[in-house]
């Protein structure tokens, strides 16, 4: 096990577009168990490689145990509809929150470890969560979403 360290904005990693994954290989896996155990470590919900210092367009989600992780690479959102309104974070910007609108239905196509194409689709907070993630592959951060900022006090 091998915790990263994450990421702090402002770092210009974090606002590049990654790269796609060609080569689906044992550094590819030990990067998404690395990330996995640096996001539990971390008590997030979800990584992106970028936040890791690494520009390829690589994600894990963890948000329940029902859906257990869920790595992404190379993903692409085919469809989004309805809406959602809810707060957000982001470990790369410690102790900052806000109020973000996001689709509250995604299909997305990924391909995971071993490079097989798949599909998902996820409502509610695991939408959000898989839409920020794949936000930071695109070098596209939470904060330029915010509608309003939390005060520490407003989230408990």
């Amino acid at each position: 096990m091998a915790v990263l360290e994450i990421v702090k904005y402002p770092n210009e990693v974090l606002e590049t577009p990654c790269e796609r994954v060609l080569h689906f290989d044992k550094k590819l896996v030990k990067l998404l168990q690395d990330m996995y155990d640096t996001m539990l470590i971390a008590d997030g919900v979800g990584l992106a490689a970028p936040q890791v210092g690494i520009s390829k367009q690589v994600a894990i989600v963890d948000v329940d145990d029902e859906h257990g992780r869920i790595d992404l690479i190379n993903p692409v959102i085919l469809e989004q509809r309805g809406e959602q309104i809810g707060p957000e974070g982001c470990l790369s910007f410690p102790d900052l929150y806000g109020e973000v609108k996001r689709a509250n239905y995604v299909k997305v196509r990924a391909q995971n470890r071993r490079g097989k194409v798949f599909v998902l689709e996820a409502r509610g907070f695991l939408a959000r969560a898989i839409q920020h993630e794949i936000d930071h592959l695109h070098g596209v951060l939470f904060t330029s979403k915010v509608t309003k900022y939390y005060e520490p006090e407003e989230l408990e």
